[in-house]
């Protein structure tokens, strides 16, 4: 038996890195799982895949439709889907703003708001966005991916305080720089990815990336009826960055 059995939780971004993470966490627990994705080629058998764009409302509605009738409802939702962003105010256009912020943001939104009626009737409803210590952190040159991510942030508390009364609880997780194929893509199109990579890992007191299972266990803690008590939660996935202040080694 898991906690999760008998809940069925949809996951966007779920075709690869934390939302794949996240997918089979859920599903080794016992929980029915959808992905939705862009692409959900290659899922592992028991997860379903759905196709769709978080920026496209009417996918969203259908998808999420489709997921609550092929799972018998939804009780979990992990907004996860997302993009990146690099560069000061200076470097990004217009048009990258209105697309970062339509995805990760304004994706969320129409994923949360398609779920809410199916939500409403479970006993153990939960949301868990994907955040990043973007939010809270001055990190150079993510001046368009941090605000998306402060927007995140700021949504979440917003959401836990709107819905606790429907039995909804809404958190988010804050991962430090993880594993994920984006970093790995932004890692190969530096000048001296080895360097970058060893800069990356610097900067987290615990001198490594995050790995995505870790932070699909983050996920996973908020999304479980055993967390029945945390709402309007950020947890932090991020090797100390956001607490810790070590000392130089001598």
């Amino acid at each position: 038996m898991g906690e999760f059995d008998g809940l069925a939780a949809v996951v966007t971004g779920g075709g690869s890195g934390i939302g794949l993470a996240t997918a089979r966490f859920l599903a080794a627990r016992g929980a029915k799982v959808a992905c939705f994705d862009l692409t959900v080629d290659g899922l592992d058998p028991g997860l379903h895949g759905v196709v769709g764009d978080v920026t496209d409302d009417a996918a969203v509605r259908a998808g999420i439709e489709s997921v609550a009738e092929r799972l018998g409802g939804i009780d979990i939702v992990v907004n996860n889907a997302g993009v990146g962003a690099a560069g000061t105010v200076a470097d990004n256009s217009d048009a990258d703003w209105h697309r970062v912020l339509d995805v990760n943001v304004v994706g969320m939104v129409r994923v949360s708001r398609a779920a809410l009626p199916y939500l409403r009737a479970s006993a153990h409803a939960a949301i868990v966005n994907t955040c990043s210590i973007a939010a809270t952190a001055g990190l150079p040159n993510r001046a368009l991916y941090s605000a998306s991510k402060g927007a995140v942030l700021s949504l979440t508390l917003a959401m836990a305080a709107d819905h606790l009364r429907e039995g909804i609880r809404v958190n988010c997780v804050t991962p430090g720089t993880a594993d994920t194929p984006w970093v790995r893509r932004l890692l190969s199109a530096a000048d001296d990815p080895d360097a970058e990579l060893a800069a990356l890992k610097a900067r987290q007191p615990s001198g490594r990336l995050v790995s995505a299972d870790e932070v699909a266990a983050a996920i996973g803690f908020l999304a479980s009826p055993l967390a029945s008590a945390t709402t309007g939660t950020a947890l932090d996935v991020d090797g100390g960055v956001h607490g810790l202040r070590l000392r130089p080694l001598s």
